[in-house]
């Protein structure tokens, strides 16, 4: 059999880091010619993660201008892709999770009638306006989709539920537990002095994420005053914030967290020193999607600072809480886990239902079954078979 010729699309720094791992074992697979095609909707923060994975695209886009809108990265990604896809003319596309460039990669692909693999489907908060404009382009991919990667078994039921066959939906895990465990590493030297110097052992780290869209405005601000009180509050608490490059971010951070002393302001991090610095913490408070399937991995609490999240499984395992962004709420469930070592533990505890490492491994042997180089459905990943 001629090699199964396979496109990866990708364009953003989260994107990479969890494709990043599928396409080193898409390279590493005899039967497979793996071909990398990045947009480059994030540019700087894209490169140091495929600098970090050692990955070098076939084809970049270098769509990237600052103050692009969505309708600008739309039209630049379709109209690129156009020619490119005609000249691989790929046997399978695979495209992840819901940003911008996944949606319209998949779009990009069915004009050219070729296959798309969806890496991470199945997610679904329920609201198309949030998170603002995932949850639409997930819900837009999945429907130009012919491979469901499903990380959970619940995201294969909002699949099924959607009227996807099952044959179509293969169980994987997340591959961004499969980054995550590359690089995260016990002895770990940060290029950032301040982190070297923060004591760790005897101080409660709290580190925080927080740029998204609904969020802007009056929820951040209130999630920085509840910042602010807690670190009033509790003298051995520390809070590590690497602040989002976006302007309204940056001089509202510094507008109501500059000059307090247990509050570090800094630069963001690339993967490698952020995924460490994760590992260090003693509890996260983030409205990021991906740090709510990589922190449970290390056993550290997360409350998401968001109304509603579209990964429910870590919220009944127990290792998440929705806060929501009301300063009272966030403070009092701050104050639990910095009080309450049992709540604190049974959190830090709770099996984490994101993967084991082999997500990636997964993916590829789907991909071999579904184009009939072999005749073995792959196991889905199951929660029961890890332990954190």
């Amino acid at each position: 059999m001629k090699r199964l010729k396979v496109m990866t699309i990708f364009g953003t720094r989260p994107e990479a880091i969890k494709m990043a791992p599928l396409v080193k074992q898409l390279q590493e697979t005899e039967e497979i010619e793996s071909i990398l095609c990045v947009t480059a909707q994030h540019r700087e923060m894209l490169d140091m993660v495929l600098d970090l994975f050692q990955l070098k695209p076939n084809y970049d886009l270098n769509i990237m201008q600052h103050g692009q809108t969505i309708s600008d990265i739309t039209v630049k990604v379709l109209k690129g892709l156009e020619s490119i896809l005609q000249e691989v003319k790929p046997d399978i596309v695979l495209v992840h999770g819901d940003t911008t460039t996944t949606f319209i990669g998949a779009l990009a692909a069915f004009y050219q009638q070729i296959a798309v693999g969806h890496v991470e489907a199945g997610l679904r908060s329920g609201n198309i306006y949030s998170p603002y404009p995932e949850e639409m382009n997930r819900k837009l991919t999945g429907t130009l989709t012919s491979l469901h990667f499903a990380p959970t078994e619940g995201n294969y039921k909002n699949l099924i539920q959607e009227g996807i066959k099952e044959k179509n939906i293969f169980i994987t895990g997340n591959t961004v537990i499969d980054a995550l465990l590359q690089v995260v590493k016990k002895d770990y030297i940060f290029d950032n002095h301040l982190l070297n110097q923060i004591d760790y052992i005897n101080k409660k780290v709290i580190v925080m994420t927080c740029h998204r869209r609904e969020n802007w405005g009056e929820p951040m601000e209130n999630i920085f005053q509840a910042i602010v009180e807690v670190v009033k509050k509790h003298r051995n608490a520390e809070v590590v914030f690497p602040v989002h490059l976006n302007p309204k971010i940056r001089s509202l951070a510094e507008k109501v967290m500059g000059g307090v002393e247990a509050i570090h302001l800094i630069e963001p991090l690339d993967y490698e020193p952020f995924a460490n610095l994760l590992n260090r913490a003693h509890l996260i408070l983030t409205d990021s999607g991906g740090i709510q399937e990589e922190a449970p991995a290390l056993g550290k609490p997360i409350l998401v600072l968001r109304t509603e999240t579209e990964r429910p499984e870590a919220v009944e395992a127990g290792t998440v809480k929705v806060v929501g962004v009301e300063k009272d709420i966030i403070i009092k469930e701050v104050d639990k886990l910095l009080l309450n070592s049992e709540h604190y533990l049974q959190m830090a505890n709770a099996v984490n239902p994101y993967g084991d490492g082999m997500a990636s491994k997964r993916i590829v042997t789907a991909l071999k079954y579904y184009f009939g180089y072999i005749h073995t459905k792959p196991n889905n990943f199951k929660i029961e078979s890890i332990e954190n």
